[in-house]
């Protein structure tokens, strides 16, 4: 229980920082949109505006998806889920857990070999006219998916506590009681 304790903290704490830091790519994004913008009407168009805007995107989605699980900002099928007590939430998600950390694990597995390959010969390289190296991306979007099973983790941990202890870990597991 301790140690559950312990890595619930640590990495609720690293993702919460990572996600409030990430937050604020979406301004690197306008910035490379609006650049792109400008340069096409008042000069010559840049080449690496579109696939730029592609990375920012990647890497905003990837490492902000851990810090989305944690608030509980992810889509869910809310039609019998919203109805269920804190207690019957709390064991539907540790069942509904397992099914994320198989999916994280297979796109974990994919991007990793996806990644070797990027490194192999030479460095792989993208097809566009800009043709930047393509592993850095890869890199961000395999160190997100792990963030995301390290925080899918943590959220069966903050279930397995609730319904051992009681004590709630998250919003959705307080009752009209604990609300006041």
């Amino acid at each position: 229980m301790k140690a559950m304790r312990r890595y619930v903290a640590l990495v609720d704490g690293f993702n919460h920082r990572l996600g409030r830091l990430i937050m604020y790519g979406i301004f690197a994004l306008m910035g490379v949109l609006l650049w792109s913008t400008f340069s096409k009407v008042a000069l010559s168009p840049s080449l690496w505006t579109l696939e730029m805007a592609q990375f920012l995107m990647v890497g905003y989605y990837i490492l902000g998806g851990p810090y989305a699980i944690q608030m509980g900002s992810n889509v869910r099928m809310d039609l019998f889920y919203g109805d269920f007590s804190p207690r019957r939430k709390a064991w539907f998600d540790v069942f509904t857990v397992f099914f994320l950390l198989v999916y994280l694990g297979v796109l974990l597995w994919g991007g990793i070999e996806s990644t070797q390959y990027a490194f192999q010969y030479g460095g792989e390289r993208s097809s566009s006219v800009w043709r930047p190296y393509l592993w850095p991306i890869k890199v961000i979007m395999c160190i997100g998916i792990v963030l995301m099973l390290l925080q899918a983790v943590s959220e069966l941990f903050k279930d397995v506590l609730f319904l051992k202890t009681g004590e709630p870990w998250r919003e959705d597991q307080k009752g009209p009681a604990d609300a006041l």
